[in-house]
């Protein structure tokens, strides 16, 4: 039998004002003939339609770069894969960055919490409406009893064998959730935006934590959150642990 395979991606490329680069660090699990999709980053017709898809406005705030070749569906096909094996998106929010290659997987699945579709349909002007506006078949995880390390966690339902969980790591928006797997019997947690940049563990008062403020739902809970992972990192420091947005944390697991 075949083991998973995991990879990390960087399917989005941003420019901050001051000139700093940032990341859209996704994964992609090959398991037997199946691959999944862990955030998707920014997708083709997005590249292709920048200011129809997404809005200048958008663009300028968050410093979008646009190159078709960094999207998921290219790097799947750069690794001689073939795109329609996608048969699962697993999200841990639907803020664009993190969705906007959906539509390149028209029939796959899209797995998320319930807290996060239910802020979609509130109408938080965070959201577009587009990367779901293919209506894809939508899992949606309400809360459990399940723990992981202490956290909450909810099981992925994606018939894989991979254990896959999502983890409530609220705050950033409000139902925004990392994603556990154990791969060689090791865990991964991927903690999404729940911090932008890793240094926040160590630097309470890290000046990126201003922006992170900012883009919050809810910041004293995405502050309460990011103290539970502090506290998990300096308890299980065998857990691999990463986010989304920072290139130093991506290279070495680019590498490998």
């Amino acid at each position: 039998m075949m083991k998973p395979i995991l990879r990390h991606l960087n399917c989005v490329d941003i420019v901050l004002p001051d000139q700093s680069p940032v990341c859209g660090h996704c994964l992609l699990l090959q398991e037997h003939d199946r691959l999944v999709l862990i955030d998707t980053g920014i997708g083709l017709l997005d590249t292709q339609n920048p200011q129809e898809r997404i809005g200048k406005p958008l663009i300028d705030a968050v410093g979008y770069r646009f190159d078709e070749r960094n999207t998921a569906i290219r790097q799947i096909e750069g690794l001689g894969l073939d795109p329609a094996r996608v048969t699962d998106c697993i999200i841990s929010h639907l803020d664009n960055d993190h969705t906007g290659g959906l539509p390149d997987f028209p029939k796959a699945r899209v797995h998320l919490g319930s807290e996060e579709l239910d802020n979609f349909h509130a109408g938080n002007p965070r959201y577009l409406a587009i990367p779901l506006a293919h209506q894809p078949e939508l899992v949606v995880y309400p809360p459990a009893v399940c723990d992981w390390f202490g956290f909450e966690a909810r099981r992925i339902e994606a018939g894989l064998d991979t254990e896959i969980y999502l983890i409530p790591l609220f705050g950033h928006t409000l139902g925004h959730c990392g994603i556990a797997l154990r791969i060689d019997d090791a865990w991964l947690l991927y903690v999404a935006d729940a911090y932008y940049l890793r240094a926040e563990l160590d630097d309470e008062n890290h000046p990126v934590g201003q922006l992170a403020a900012m883009r919050a739902d809810d910041n004293a809970l995405r502050i309460t959150t990011l103290g539970r992972i502090r506290d998990l990192v300096r308890k299980h420091p065998e857990l691999s642990l990463f986010g989304y947005h920072d290139p130093a944390e991506f290279i070495p697991y680019a590498k490998k």
